[in-house]
């Protein structure tokens, strides 16, 4: 349905088929996990680089706002086209360009469902190791935007780490590419860097080419239960201290226990207030002995229940329990403000006693689990009727006191999902003056007619 004569512009630039202003598609790209919306005037569903240059000239001549959307999955309002304009849709562009396990890359376009590269990558022996929760869902456009991790960050690194190359569409229309299928390449400044964690605001992936590493040949995990949070905690520095370098190391604290237990049944943990995951990978005599070693440790450091799991069968029969935590918490009926906050491995137990702290004087339920292991722990407020304007300002309150006490402890207020909307009253704080003011420098040099995803956390 082409029905405003900015619609009308663009199909006759790259064709009817790829623009539309029906209701239900512009609503359906208004948003993304978090609770803001927006709707935009129109949505172009771009087929190629090609599409993006056409439609970028177009906008950046007319001042025209443009929002580039992948999957939709983020949790930060970060896709939210709050000037209206343009959504560019990149869930066309999504075909693996090619697998080159001789070159131990993959070339892809941005809308590639995370998770089928990693199918597709593993059906040749090779591995992408990157793995947001979302992984079945998300795009690798939007794991490039905001820089994505998962729980095997420990080990392998966020989705920087993997990114060799990169196709970029500037706000002007012009094509930039960036380095290549080169592992080492120190040719000018990082511009694949200062891209990858970007948040859409200095240019558009059209093309990505992406580090593929040998699939391990085994898995091997324990899930342990602790009496209490701090011994879990513990136990993560211990394990580390001891020389080992887990895949992952995932943590969980009481409340999310007692949540997955209501949803799950009680009998699926073992009684404990808390829950610590290891997993190892590697050569199978080596993941056995490891395992081994690891077990004898947490039964020493005061593990009350511990399970085996040898392969990776029964590995992801623990992580399929371990991804139920968040819908376990949803299931609560209270609205979960997902915050990825990082703190120094140090201080997990201190965060986790600050949380129960801020609990009680805010009268907010808050539920702490995740990435131990890099002290990324989504500390999640569980409210009720967050849609009240007073209980929704008493919650931004608890926030920016969460958020002022992870900065104050060398923290961040955000390790993998971004700042977007969600984070945006805090992000001076959080970087800085001069840091922020050199955003902006960056900002205004790519994106003079600041066109890319307007409204954000630089405007």
């Amino acid at each position: 349905m082409i029905q405003s004569p900015l619609a009308e512009s663009l199909a006759a630039l790259i064709g009817s088929e790829k623009v539309t202003t029906t209701t239900e598609i512009l609503t359906a790209n208004s948003g993304d996990k978090w609770s803001a919306s927006h709707l935009p005037d129109v949505v172009v569903f771009a087929e190629s680089t090609a599409d993006v240059s056409a439609v970028l000239k177009f906008a950046n001549a007319r001042k025209i706002p443009v929002t580039t959307r992948g999957a939709g999955f983020g949790y930060v309002g970060g896709a939210v086209p709050v000037h209206g304009g343009i959504v560019l849709s990149t869930a066309r562009m999504n075909r693996i360009l090619g697998l080159h396990p001789e070159d131990g890359v993959a070339v892809v376009q941005p809308g590639v469902i995370t998770g089928n590269l990693q199918a597709a990558a593993h059906a040749i022996g090779w591995e992408y190791p990157p793995d947001p929760a979302s992984l079945k869902d998300c795009s690798i456009g939007g794991n490039i935007a905001t820089n994505a991790g998962g729980p095997r960050c420990l080990k392998y690194g966020v989705t920087r780490s993997y990114v060799l190359g990169l196709e970029v569409v500037l706000a002007s229309g012009e094509i930039l590419r960036t380095g290549g299928r080169l592992h080492k390449n120190k040719t000018g400044f990082d511009l694949i860097g200062l891209f990858t964690g970007s948040e859409g605001m200095l240019g558009i992936v059209t093309e990505a080419t992406l580090r593929l590493i040998p699939k391990p040949a085994s898995r091997a995990m324990l899930a342990a239960i602790f009496p209490e949070f701090a011994l879990a905690a513990a136990a993560v520095q211990a394990i580390l201290n001891a020389g080992h370098l887990p895949s992952a190391l995932e943590i969980t604290d009481a409340f999310t226990l007692a949540a997955a237990r209501k949803k799950l049944g009680a009998e699926t943990f073992p009684p404990g207030n808390a829950h610590l995951i290891v997993e190892v990978d590697g050569r199978l005599a080596a993941t056995a002995a490891e395992i081994e070693e690891l077990y004898q440790l947490l039964t020493g450091l005061g593990a009350t229940f511990i399970e085996r799991a040898p392969d990776a069968a029964s590995c992801e029969r623990i992580w399929k329990l371990r991804r139920e935590f968040s819908f376990s918490l949803r299931d609560t009926g209270l609205t979960k403000l997902n915050e990825d906050i990082v703190v120094p491995r140090s201080k997990l137990v201190e965060l986790v006693t600050y949380a129960r702290q801020l609990e009680q004087d805010t009268g907010i339920a808050i539920a702490c689990f995740g990435h131990a292991g890099d002290g990324n722990i989504h500390t999640n407020l569980m409210v009720r009727d967050y849609e009240d304007p007073q209980i929704r300002a008493h919650a931004d309150a608890a926030l920016d006191l969460l958020f002022t006490w992870v900065l104050a402890n060398n923290g961040a207020i955000t390790g993998e999902h971004g700042v977007g909307l969600a984070k945006k009253p805090w992000i001076r704080k959080a970087l800085g003056e001069i840091s922020f003011a050199t955003h902006r420098t960056l900002k205004a040099a790519l994106d003079p007619n600041g066109i890319l995803n307007p409204g954000k956390f630089l405007d």
